[in-house]
């Protein structure tokens, strides 16, 4: 066969250049901060929210300076490793009231949460709540929000100077006393008031600072980023909200179609709805959202724009509830108040409701009934048992006895189990008050009262003149062969 012929050559194909723009040098990734000058509002959330700050700033800030029984009502001591609260003294083994007091926060953050959304951050948080004060004292100093913004806009002048710098002291003023008070938790307070007027106590004087510091950053600066990127409620809030969750909400089927009007003109007739978008609900969100877009992570529930925007509708002779407290269900279905309040009272809620109860009532009875007494009974490891005179048998053992009342006791030591059995050791024990110490407790019993082995024994430690205050704990006696 012959060759096949060749084919022909192919035309070359043109490439397209795509030319390439370099990036800039200073490109970012991140978005800058704006910094958010939230307006002050009137009304009955905004009431709600500053007599919470009252509340929990007199507890924090009185508490610790009251006495109880000539002590600091509530401390905990961590270099003695006494936890006074109120009339009651703990120590570190009743670590278990601690998990319990955790178990309790965590069952209201989550009945709370299902009841209605991020209540807790909205009205008593912490960050919440020394950010409303420190913008208290921002509002009273550089004026309202629209005077804030002309002042952070403007040139430096002897104005602004001494505003900023007045503001700024009286923020390191409440912060160092923040710190102050809640160092005073944990050291006493009145010896550390003098410990800090003599500059003496390094460590204390570095935890008051430290935490003056953070409060200065966290409120006066952070402030609304530290609810929408450092918190992590604000993250995992979604799973424990459903249909049924009360939230701050936007109705947009009134609301829409927004838009400015005078109070003669008939809104329905030209097709607008009661929004008339003055944008005010998002001049006094703290962290800078607009309701109106829906539900937000960053909304921490404090209500503020349901006290704007009602006082706008008051203005202009609308009905109040545009924006407001209410669940998904009930604004999709048109359910008035007792609908709603039904389906929040659902089962969810009940069991949290129940279950924060018991504990509650379980942990202060337990602290109720609870024995200021408490004993570890250790075996002697040097001295298992040996034989004594007059055919008996001796047990050594340590104990630390720890009396948690605020009065000397004398105890009285008995032995019972096996016949014959007898405390040869001082059967009196007397401990100081609030304190623990160590006994020796040595027990004798006939040698053939029992066969070979140990065998169980209880020790009972009664306090004079007190017959109610007395413990038993158990042990074991041990037989030699």
């Amino acid at each position: 066969m012959s060759d096949p012929s060749p084919l022909p050559p192919r035309a070359p194909v043109p490439r397209k250049v795509i030319p390439i723009t370099p990036e800039p040098a200073s490109a970012s990734f991140y978005e800058a901060q704006i910094k958010i000058q939230p307006r002050a509002i009137r009304g009955v959330l905004a009431r709600w929210r500053w007599a919470l700050v009252w509340l929990t700033q007199l507890f924090f800030y009185v508490v610790p300076w009251l006495q109880w029984n000539g002590r600091q009502m509530l401390l905990f001591d961590l270099e003695q490793r006494h936890f006074y609260l109120f009339g009651w003294l703990l120590y570190p083994q009743d670590f278990i009231y601690l998990t319990a007091l955790l178990i309790v926060s965590a069952l209201s953050l989550f009945l709370f949460t299902a009841v209605a959304g991020r209540l807790w951050c909205g009205f008593a948080c912490p960050q919440t709540v020394y950010t409303e004060m420190f913008l208290w004292i921002e509002h009273h100093v550089e004026g309202d929000r629209s005077a804030r913004l002309r002042l952070d806009a403007s040139s430096w002048t002897a104005e602004k100077l001494w505003k900023k710098s007045l503001k700024h002291l009286l923020w390191l003023l409440l912060a160092l006393w923040t710190g102050f008070t809640f160092v005073g938790y944990f050291v006493p307070i009145r010896t550390l008031a003098l410990e800090v007027l003599a500059l003496q106590g390094f460590w204390q004087l570095f935890w008051v600072l430290f935490y003056a510091l953070a409060t200065y950053g966290n409120a006066g600066f952070l402030r609304e980023q530290i609810c929408k990127y450092m918190c992590p409620y604000a993250r995992f809030q979604s799973v424990m909200f459903d249909p049924d969750t009360l939230i701050v909400t936007y109705d947009s089927a009134r609301g829409e179609t927004r838009g400015p009007r005078s109070k003669a003109v008939q809104a329905k007739a030209q097709g607008l709805g009661d929004c008339i978008d003055c944008t005010l609900c998002v001049q006094v969100c703290p962290v800078g959202i607009d309701i109106r877009k829906g539900l937000q992570y960053e909304c921490i529930g404090c209500g503020l724009c349901v006290d704007a925007c009602n006082s706008v509708m008051d203005k202009m002779q609308y009905p109040r509830g545009l924006i407001r407290y209410t669940t998904a269900n009930a604004l999709a279905q048109g359910w008035g108040a007792p609908q709603m309040w039904r389906r929040v009272l659902r089962p969810r809620v009940l069991l949290y409701s129940m279950a924060l109860v018991a504990l509650t009532v379980a942990m202060v009875v337990s602290l109720a009934v609870r024995t200021p007494l408490r004993v570890d009974v250790i075996r002697d490891r040097g001295v298992l048992a040996r034989q004594v005179g007059q055919g008996l048998v001796e047990n050594v053992y340590r104990l630390q006895m720890a009396n948690a009342t605020e009065q000397h006791q004398r105890y009285r030591v008995t032995a019972s189990g096996i016949a014959g059995l007898q405390v040869a050791s001082e059967a009196e024990v007397d401990v100081p008050a609030a304190s623990a110490r160590w006994v020796v407790l040595r027990l004798r019993a006939p040698h053939d009262a029992l066969p070979t082995g140990p065998h169980a024994v209880a020790l009972d430690f009664v306090a004079q003149g007190q017959p109610g205050l007395a413990l038993r704990e158990g042990t074991t006696f041990l037989f030699p062969r």
